[in-house]
């Protein structure tokens, strides 16, 4: 395995960067703001921050409409800024993992501004078009009109975010570019000279948005395998330690590809569903938890998530590492329909199982998913995961001193803050940071240990070499034997005695054996 020696024991922080403590009052997050949390980060035992993206954009979809891939956006600060974001980092051990959207720009970007240009220039090509105005293209989603070039640009997402063009595995139309045309081959240029501008200036990685994008018509993926090999071994030529994290959700074909990890998520597959919003025979929606593994009323099946996970996981082991998050800013929070009883059980089970763990800001507190909020940059019915951090019971729940927010805060009376459960020697934050502790002092919990299924279903137990975990989230009590059991390292409504682990109602364990 050439991956990262530091992933071993990594645990990751997803932070959201408008969202997270404003500095200025102007109701948005910022990098200093980030800079003034390391502290807090560091207490938690995280060592490292990916941070969504900070580049300059007009935020048609929260920042992942790229205009310029070298500038710091002027609302979360300056290029300057972000240096000494990660040099402070770096004297706390932390490391810093920037979002890298690597297939689309904004079309306000330079770019396309001049690839939409009638006359032939260097950038023509940077983009996907197609001859003719009237030729609409290959089935995927072109918008015609946008300039006076004659010609449809494809989009990678929504109709502002214009497909870069790393070029056509079988190319079927005069349009259509291969993969080593000379412009394909710049645009791949271009994006290592991107990584290695913010790597100059202290970040450690990348966490590469929509990974598997990039190469179009490659039906067996020979062509995208190939570009992420080159991109790695180049990358990795000139930064050993940094790392490449895919948004793929298919962590086979994503490890394959030369990524050192990938997301077990929402789509790709339905082992995250299974897990915390799966409902059978309903569409993936907000209601999709009824039925998932992780709740009281014990109706979920964890062998569905396993089917998918073991294919995976034993193709992967020994080559990179799967992530299974605890959310991100693409989803509803895993708090919806769940108390903290349910969340640390969850926990316990994500911060123990192989590979590398990932905790959305605001998870180790149980912040909530706000329903009904209007769409905010292209959140639609993501915007509600994407609230202000909750830091203390002061204006704007410690997030901001301004009067005009980004978005609004949690209002509820209940809404949980950061200073509240530092006190409170039981809340979730104080679970959290200890399992955070448990993983990473102990060697076979961390991403290379060993992962054994013991007994499948409520609860569910598993060995992680001299570690047995069981974690019960039915309200059922049960008792788990437990040969050779020396301690308790952390655990919900968990007792040990002797060689048996009772659980009484829902709830968790983590077992050292002798």
């Amino acid at each position: 395995m050439n991956n990262p020696k530091w992933l071993n024991d990594a645990v990751i922080y997803n932070i959201y960067p408008q969202s997270f403590y404003d500095t200025n009052g102007d109701g948005i997050g910022d990098l200093k703001g980030i800079c003034e949390k390391l502290d807090y980060i560091q207490e938690m035992g995280f060592t490292a921050i990916w941070l969504n993206p900070i580049y300059e954009s007009p935020f048609k979809d929260a920042g992942y409409d790229v205009a310029d891939f070298y500038k710091v956006a002027p609302r979360y600060g300056t290029n300057e800024d972000f240096r000494i974001l990660c040099e402070e980092a770096k004297k706390r051990d932390i490391k810093v993992i920037m979002d890298l959207v690597a297939g689309h720009t904004s079309t306000e970007c330079e770019w396309f501004k001049k690839s939409a240009l009638p006359q032939k220039n260097e950038y023509s090509n940077r983009y996907i078009w197609t001859d003719s105005v009237w030729n609409t293209g290959d089935g995927r989603k072109f918008i015609s009109g946008w300039s006076d070039r004659d010609g449809c640009y494809m989009t990678n997402f929504f109709y502002c975010q214009p497909a870069l063009n790393y070029g056509y595995k079988q190319v079927t139309a005069p349009w259509q570019l291969p993969m080593d045309h000379p412009d394909c081959m710049a645009m791949r240029q271009e994006l290592l000279n991107i990584m290695d501008y913010w790597c100059d200036l202290g970040a450690n990685g990348f966490r590469v948005d929509m990974a598997s994008s990039l190469v179009k018509e490659d039906p067996d993926g020979e062509g995208i395998r190939e570009i992420w090999s080159d991109l790695k071994t180049r990358f990795r030529a000139k930064h050993p330690d940094g790392v490449l994290i895919a948004e793929w959700s298919f962590p086979k074909d994503a490890i394959a590809a030369g990524f050192d990890i990938d997301f077990m998520i929402h789509f790709g597959t339905k082992a995250y569903t299974t897990l915390f919003r799966y409902e059978k025979g309903t569409n993936q929606s907000e209601a999709w938890i009824g039925n998932s593994y992780f709740r009281a009323e014990g109706k979920g099946d964890i062998q569905e998530f396993l089917d998918i996970y073991l294919e995976h996981y034993n193709e992967v082991k020994g080559k990179g590492y799967i992530a299974i998050p605890t959310g991100n800013h693409d989803m509803q929070r895993v708090s919806m329909g769940r108390d903290m009883t349910d969340l640390k059980i969850a926990y316990t089970f994500l911060l123990t199982m192989p590979g590398v763990p990932f905790v959305y800001y605001g998870d180790e507190i149980g912040m909530q998913y706000i329903k009904g909020l209007p769409s905010k940059e292209g959140g639609f019915n993501r915007t509600g995961a994407r609230t202000p951090m909750q830091w203390n019971q002061g204006k704007n729940k410690g997030f901001s001193t301004g009067d005009e927010l980004y978005l609004p805060v949690d209002a509820s009376a209940d809404a949980p803050t950061v200073a509240e459960q530092e006190a409170d020697p039981n809340s979730l934050l104080n679970y959290v940071k200890k399992l955070i502790e448990v993983r990473k002092a102990t060697p076979d919990l961390c991403a290379d240990g060993e992962f054994e299924v013991v007994s499948a279903g409520y609860p569910f137990v598993y060995r992680r070499g001299n570690v047995l975990v069981i974690v019960n989230p039915k309200d059922e009590a049960v008792k788990v034997p437990a040969a050779n059991a020396k301690e308790c390292l952390i655990g919900v409504n968990a007792g040990l005695c002797g060689e048996t682990v009772t659980i009484s109602g829902k709830g968790a364990a983590v077992i050292i054996l002798g």
